[in-house]
């Protein structure tokens, strides 16, 4: 077959180099459609269901929602993992499927489980699937800059930018974050309601009943038809304060006579701050599960700077992170790879083979192989990111093997005089190449088998390294078919007949090179000996050198996380993130930029809690550092972190951050998991394996949430007083909800935007426990009493969160390591925790994060 193939690519020179300029040119057009990102997808088959309960406790929502959800979702074929974090009005509902599971098939059986439950839930639950994303999605984040009030840049961002952006093919969401929600305020005046007889039901009502506007249908005149248009919806302040209620004593009583009516803003779970100076608008561009990172963010960057001309004058769009500058430089760090190891490549060729003709020739094997390769790249499906090109950069040094060994042997066989001078030089290269092709083939045969059990890696492993195994395996397919078609193609027309003598390098290291040989071959015993010798002392050194997943990447940027005292409030929470971003700017000159988020975002893809703090610190280039060092720089910053008591950080980046929230539900290089069922207890457990874990050598930024010390005002509701004014504990809650968290009742259309309408109790009500103590409620029958006829306020302590994973509740300490190998870590934390940590019956630690990755990397490796 091959001395065939050889044999057809000689008798068609010409056609053999058409096709090879064809194959150049299906490689760029390959190149050019490979979906370009920094980094593999390596995210699982996930289905989020984000629900939103305002008013409930975390364990409210662990009970009431996320605990029948689970038990409904559980058993979904193919389900690999079923985690849930549930904190305050919020639950996060997280499914992992076995790997290859179709994204949409695994959505669908999330969305069947889901309504079969849903009706179950409390009225107030809203939400359902999150957008189809990964960890990696997160691609460009913005903020809008200008002379405009928080709620008015919220306003634009949510109604003119964010609609235009989600438009774009691959976008999955724009997550709009920070800002005040613009809101109808409807706050009663229980005073007046009870003068006038008037409940909250009624005046609720009223209000819902007045909202829209709607069709009656058609009314004929003559040859023409007229539509019939209701026009009930309210487009003002004023509108809504002449909404009737009822008729008292002839009197037509209106919104406005028993309530206060303005603009107003939906309750805040969460704030973004900027470089010290105040509060930011914020959006955040999610594409799609398998997009082209590189082609979208380009398609954005087009269409913000067609959304920036139509902004209002002084606004502009302002970016901080786009991840296209990640992928350029990534792609650019291994094209420059490869540039010098083609050139270094070519220069050796020239040395040893001595012949500039022959070295060409074998050089032009590099862009032809490369070129193919990217073919099978996008044939098979292949991203171009640093594994991928990494891989390639690998095979350079291999892809010229095959052809200097044909090259090398068509040289020898055109230097020397043939016995039969009737043979041409056509066929010299004919009989070179044949006689060289099996060993060629069995020599790349070998090379490519020894990277095939990285095929074999499963999970994150798998996704990371199959890229870099097939990527070699392709290129040397390439080489190899190239090296017995084009190469003896290209030496039959550029290689000369006549003698040819080795170069100097060469008969230099051949001198050098044949006595050791001939000592060896003299001494075969002791060669046996000496490498077995050194094969048993390799095996003896492996257990002691240092493992560990793979090297993090520079993702260039810095974040920051804080974590503040539970207890926080919002506007507490901004204060000290504008206070630690200013000590930073003041004393850090290598930051540009700091964007910091405190608590929830809109979409509840990731719902922290007031007390916590995503800081991202946009770095200026290293060319400008003092010193150009990351480690120090990260020293540095943590410096002045520290100066703030009371406030735990810990460091990452965006990317990395992401991945380890997918592989454990945590973020760090190691993450230890205590499962257990009470929270005081795995409370308990988490601090002194945090203690414990802080002082192995090599942690590094040992972190825990703090989950407990969230202060709850409960409302003890006296049954049999409520009963004797015909109210039941839930009649209590609606009406405090209400009161505090604010009931949406309805949306207004006004110039294309829908703003809620939102019940609400007056402002003052929310910054004091006396005056929600003394809060006069209107019964049913137009009585009105104080809260504190049929409930007292219990001050108590709570949880921040409750997670659980498969249908177990677990706390998480998480720890980065520095200064040594990952595995001789986690083997020296295990120890420790075991001898000082003693677990009571029913609890049980896994240890999790990147070492569990490199683990069952390991143990695969060691089988195949």
């Amino acid at each position: 077959m091959m001395n065939s193939l050889i044999e057809t690519a000689l008798a068609r020179r010409w056609f053999v180099l058409a096709l090879a300029l064809v194959l150049a040119g299906l490689g760029v057009r390959a190149f050019q459609q490979i979906p370009i990102d920094a980094f593999p997808d390596v995210s699982t088959t996930q289905v989020k269901l984000i629900l939103k309960a305002p008013g409930m406790t975390p364990e409210e929502v662990e009970s009431r929602i996320a605990q029948p959800v689970e038990t409904e979702l559980l058993g979904i074929p193919k389900q690999t993992i079923l985690r849930s974090q549930s904190k305050n009005a919020l639950v996060d509902i997280t499914v992992d499927f076995a790997e290859g599971t179709d994204i949409y098939w695994a959505r669908q059986q999330v969305a069947e489980r889901f309504a079969n439950v849903k009706g179950d839930l409390p009225a107030n639950v809203s939400g359902g699937l999150a957008p189809i994303s990964t960890p990696l999605s997160e691609l460009f984040m913005f903020t809008l800059e200008g002379p405009l009030s928080l709620t008015e840049k919220r306003t634009l961002l949510d109604w003119t930018v964010r609609p235009q952006l989600r438009a774009i093919p691959g976008v999955a969401d724009v997550n709009s974050l920070g800002g005040r929600v613009a809101t109808f305020a409807v706050s009663p005046d229980p005073a007046a309601l009870s003068a006038r007889g008037i409940t909250y039901d009624e005046l609720r009502k009223a209000l819902e009943s007045n909202t829209r506007n709607d069709g009656a249908g058609r009314v004929n005149e003559g040859e023409e038809t007229w539509v019939v248009r209701v026009n009930g919806g309210i487009g003002s302040l004023e509108d809504l304060r002449h909404v009737g209620i009822k008729i008292v004593d002839g009197v037509v009583v209106t919104v406005g006579d028993v309530a206060r009516v303005e603009l107003g803003e939906m309750t805040r779970y969460g704030a973004v701050t900027q470089n010290g100076k105040g509060e930011a608008v914020e959006g955040l561009v999610i594409g799609l599960k398998g997009v082209n990172a590189g082609e979208l963010i380009k398609n954005v960057k087009a269409k913000l700077a067609d959304i920036q001309a139509t902004l209002p004058k002084g606004v502009t769009i302002s970016p901080f992170y786009d991840r296209a500058q990640l992928v350029d430089r990534a792609v650019g760090t291994v094209s420059k790879a490869l540039l010098e190891a083609a050139v270094l490549v070519v220069i050796l060729l020239l040395l040893f083979l001595g012949n500039l003709r022959a070295a060409i020739v074998v050089a032009l094997i590099l862009p032809l192989s490369v070129l193919a390769t990217f073919v099978l790249m996008r044939q098979f499906g292949l991203s171009a990111n640093l594994m991928s090109l990494g891989g390639l950069a690998i095979a350079i040094g291999l892809l010229v093997d095959a052809a200097v060994v044909v090259v090398e042997n068509v040289v020898a066989h055109l230097a020397h005089d043939p016995e039969d001078t009737s043979e041409t030089p056509l066929q010299r290269v004919l009989w070179a190449t044949q006689e060289v092709a099996r060993p060629v083939t069995s020599g790349i045969a070998i090379i490519a088998i020894v990277f095939l059990p990285l095929l074999t890696l499963q999970g994150l492993e798998g996704k990371l390294f199959a890229p870099v195994a097939l990527t070699i395996v392709f290129a040397l397919a390439a080489s190899l078919l190239l090296a017995l078609s084009v190469i003896p193609v290209l030496a039959s027309i550029l290689l000369k007949q006549g003698a040819h003598t080795d170069p100097w390098l060469l008969r230099k290291a051949q001198g050098l090179y044949t006595p050791l040989l001939d000592r060896a071959l003299a001494r075969p015993k002791i060669v046996y000996a000496t490498a077995g010798v050194l094969m048993l002392a390799a095996v003896g050194v492996y257990p002691l050198i240092g493992k560990t997943f793979m090297p993090t990447m520079d993702e260039g940027d810095i974040l920051v996380q804080l974590e503040k005292l539970p207890s926080i409030s919002l506007e507490e929470a901004v204060a000290q993130d504008l206070r630690v971003q200013q000590a930073l700017l003041k004393n850090i000159p290598e930051i540009r930029r700091i964007v910091a988020r405190a608590g929830a975002d809109e979409l509840g893809l990731d719902p922290m809690g007031l007390n916590d703090t995503d800081s991202f610190l946009v770095l200026k280039p290293m060319a400008e550092w003092r010193r150009p060092d990351k480690e120090w720089l990260i020293g540095e910053i943590r410096t002045v972190v520290e100066g703030f008591p009371g406030i735990a950080y810990t460091f990452t980046q965006p990317i990395d951050m992401r991945v380890s929230e997918m592989l454990t539900g945590s973020r760090g290089d190691v993450a230890i998991k205590i499962f257990g069922p009470d929270l005081a207890t795995l409370n308990r457990l988490t601090g002194e394996i945090f203690n414990v874990v802080g002082k192995v050598p090599g942690a590094s930024d040992v972190y825990t949430q703090q989950n407990a010390g969230v202060q709850y005002l409960q409302a003890e509701v006296d049954r049999n007083a409520a009963a004797r004014f015909g109210l039941s504990a839930d009649d209590i809650a609606m009406l405090l909800r209400t009161q505090l968290e604010g009931e949406v009742i309805g949306t207004i259309q006004q110039q294309g935007r829908r703003i809620p309408l939102q019940l609400r109790g007056p402002a003052d009500l929310r910054e004091s426990p006396n005056a929600l103590q003394a809060l006069r409620l209107t019964l049913a029958d137009g009585r009105e009493i104080s809260l504190d006829q049929v409930a007292h306020l219990k001050r108590t302590n709570g949880p921040v969160a409750v997670k659980r994973e498969n249908a177990a509740r677990f706390t998480v300490v998480q720890s980065n390591v520095a200064g040594r190998d990952l595995v001789s870590f986690v083997e020296d934390a295990k120890a420790a925790v075991a001898a000082q940590v003693k677990l009571p019956p029913g609890y049980s630690i896994t240890w999790g994060g990147q070492f569990e990755n490199q683990q069952r990397a390991a143990k695969r490796l060691m089988i195949v």
